[in-house]
């Protein structure tokens, strides 16, 4: 069985073990609504998403759980499509809040719902270990007040956003 190099660092974010500190999350989330296509509007630097643009996570909610996951990205580097596909099992408790997410068996790392729009059309996710953070957005463009807005919340949630990157979503691929 071959392993892609972004399965493989896919599934290294999710071992990740830094801070133990509490990371808030929203009350409650369904995962019917949450399901669907998410544009990465902005993330933190990760060796698993180097020279991608145009990234793209699937939420598909077949039954109650798992969660299928399906990670894309255009490859800056080798002009090439990666995808990655994953699974998702909330966590007993979180209201959905909080997921463990599941590239490569038998690896499970922390999925924490921090900011979600009423309507469903942008989020805030993290990880306790705060190395990892991803804004969303249902469309490839999100106003800049509500990234900022976002961005803030990161960082009274003790994010350092110094490195933080704006996510290309426009590729000719």
């Amino acid at each position: 069985m071959k392993f892609s190099p972004f399965l493989i660092f896919c599934s290294l974010f999710f071992m990740s073990c830094g801070s133990n500190e509490p990371l808030p999350t929203v009350d409650k989330v369904d995962l019917k609504r949450y399901s669907g296509k998410w544009y990465e509007i902005a993330r933190l630097p990760q060796s698993f998403e180097k020279n991608c643009a145009c990234v793209t996570a699937e939420y598909v909610l077949e039954t109650d759980e798992p969660v299928q996951v399906i990670n894309s990205c255009f490859d800056t580097l080798s002009q090439k499509s990666k995808v990655t596909e994953g699974k998702a099992f909330p966590v007993d408790g979180t209201e959905n809040s909080e997921l463990k997410v599941q590239f490569f068996w038998p690896f499970k790392g922390g999925y924490y719902i921090m900011s979600l729009d009423a309507d469903y059309q942008y989020a805030l996710v993290g990880n306790p270990s705060r190395e990892y953070l991803w804004i969303l957005s249902r469309t490839p463009q999100l106003d800049q007040e509500i990234i900022d807005n976002l961005k803030s919340i990161a960082v009274k949630n003790g994010y350092d956003l110094s490195s933080l990157i704006m996510t290309q979503q426009s590729c000719e691929n």
